[in-house]
């Protein structure tokens, strides 16, 4: 009998330290860095750093054209401000007459913290840089967690607009099949995870779907019919709630996969995200079609 309740102890010991190392790695994922920067764009830029409220350092890239325009781009989980659709859009704005602002959230890329909380604390971050470079105008576009940010900052008086791709509506339903997709483990694993995650974060999970009874502002939802991680019927679930509310929410689904929509429709995508940025936050036509340049 002694021999079996040490054999269950043992078990249960290594289920615990498995489901912490499952959440420590979720907690802390790897930095991503890239070897471009906006200048192979031929735009002027400076790198800067701020503190958010928690004295966290927070770098970034920023692209002053003196307008009062500014565009925020907000990378996802486990990325950077170097991740390819970051780098798409920077091409995108870089004959704009927009100013542009990209960086790296907590425990991403070259900003500090140790823990990233996926869209929890994140919006803290953002916080940070707006109030260091925001201007008239704030437009912020943001992709999977840095949707979840955009969709909140909509509740700032300082943010006019904002695009949100891909963005975890459901964010424990996308945290299960996250699991499955990028480590192939059983979506159950993440309800034990879960609860370790927050307790090494110190964070909570983000209610998204509650924030679509709060907007009255532009906002431009992305979704896309193959994204395994983000069901487009979550995204149309946040869409309906909110236009209740909001007679300036929209909602393009494309054939892409999850924030892939950018290059599964290139031309289409930069024309939906351009004259929605000319439409609410823009001084000028800012699009043109191929016949008009």
């Amino acid at each position: 009998m002694i021999w079996l309740i040490g054999v269950i102890i043992l078990l249960t010991t290594l289920f615990i330290l498995f489901f912490l190392f499952i959440a420590y790695r979720m907690a802390k994922p790897p930095r991503e860095k890239g070897d471009w920067n906006p200048g192979d764009f031929g735009l002027e830029y400076r790198d800067f750093e701020v503190k958010n409220s928690e004295g966290i350092t927070i770098r970034g890239w920023h692209i002053d054209k003196g307008s009062q325009c500014t565009v925020f781009l907000l990378h996802g989980y486990t990325v950077s401000r170097w991740t390819f659709y970051i780098k798409k859009m920077v091409e995108f704005l870089a004959d704009e007459n927009l100013n542009i602002v990209l960086f790296d959230f907590r425990a991403h890329g070259e900003s500090g913290g140790k823990y990233t909380t996926v869209g929890d604390r994140e919006l803290d971050d953002f916080m940070a840089v707006l109030e260091k470079f925001g201007t008239e105008k704030n437009c912020v576009v943001g992709y999977s967690m840095g949707g979840i940010v955009a969709i909140r900052a909509l509740t700032d008086d300082r943010v006019h607009c904002a695009i949100a791709d891909s963005p975890p509506v459901k964010m424990d339903l996308t945290g299960k099949r996250g699991l499955k997709y990028f480590a192939n483990l059983p979506e159950w694993i993440y309800s034990f995870a879960k609860p370790l995650f927050t307790i090494i974060t110190h964070s909570s999970t983000v209610d998204v779907i509650s924030y679509a009874k709060k907007i009255r502002k532009p906002l431009l939802l992305i979704g896309g019919e193959n994204d395994p991680l983000v069901h487009v019927g979550e995204i149309m679930e946040f869409e309906g709630i909110n236009k209740m509310v909001n007679s300036d929410v929209s909602l393009w689904i494309n054939s892409g996969a999850h924030v892939r929509g950018i290059t599964a429709d290139e031309e289409e995508y930069r024309k939906r995200v351009l004259d929605f940025i000319k439409n609410h936050c823009g001084e000028e036509k800012i699009y043109q079609t191929e016949e008009g340049k």
